[in-house]
């Protein structure tokens, strides 16, 4: 339910979607987003056309002040290759520190809904269960839900404590050593998590 963030329609972080996101989490639901795959472009130079990383990237609802914005990193090696090329980088339109943490986003092994085997030219058959390799935040981001429920589970004292419980999750990640605008509070780090408490 994602879009790109437009300063002309909305200001950063208040568009109707991050409104409801915000009021979702006051109400004592922890909501966890992606933060999108904008995060890689071109840009012209005096010579030529190149590709960069690109700034000020973050997509709704991932601009939410109180949502958990998740990025995303190569799957096996993420203190090597860093954040992924196309992970959408910060800082907020209004220059707030986004993504807030950043998962295993890269190559990750999931169910294919039937649209998305038609879109790969994968002919399943009807009731067929089929998984695929694909890549992008909306991978990384259920990581991060995963390990805030598992968090939940043996922590229920922090159930309806959103806040709480970004603030144990930010505080514990463990740095891939990249700029802070990259790669937020670092890498989900569940088991420094459940020890921080």
């Amino acid at each position: 339910i994602g879009y790109d963030f437009d300063a002309e329609m909305f200001a950063c972080g208040q568009s109707p979607l991050c409104v409801e996101v915000d009021r979702l989490v006051r109400s004592g639901v922890v909501v966890v987003v992606a933060a999108g795959n904008t995060g890689y472009g071109e840009i012209a130079a005096q010579p030529r056309v190149t590709k960069v990383g690109l700034s000020n990237t973050i997509n709704d609802p991932g601009n939410a002040r109180l949502a958990i914005t998740v990025g995303a990193t190569h799957r096996d090696s993420p203190h090597t290759y860093g954040v992924s090329f196309f992970s959408s980088k910060g800082p907020t339109g209004d220059g707030r520190l986004k993504p807030d943490l950043v998962a295993p986003g890269e190559r990750i092994t999931s169910a294919a809904s039937a649209g998305k085997c038609r879109a790969l030219g994968i002919d399943a058959p009807a009731g067929a269960a089929v998984y695929v390799d694909d890549s992008g935040t909306s991978l990384a981001a259920p990581h991060v839900s995963g390990a805030i429920a598992a968090f939940l589970s043996i922590r229920p004292e922090f159930i309806q404590r959103p806040e709480d419980v970004k603030r144990i999750f930010l505080e514990s990640a463990t740095s891939l050593g990249r700029e802070r605008y990259f790669e937020g509070h670092g890498l989900v780090d569940l088991m420094r998590a459940i020890q921080s408490v």
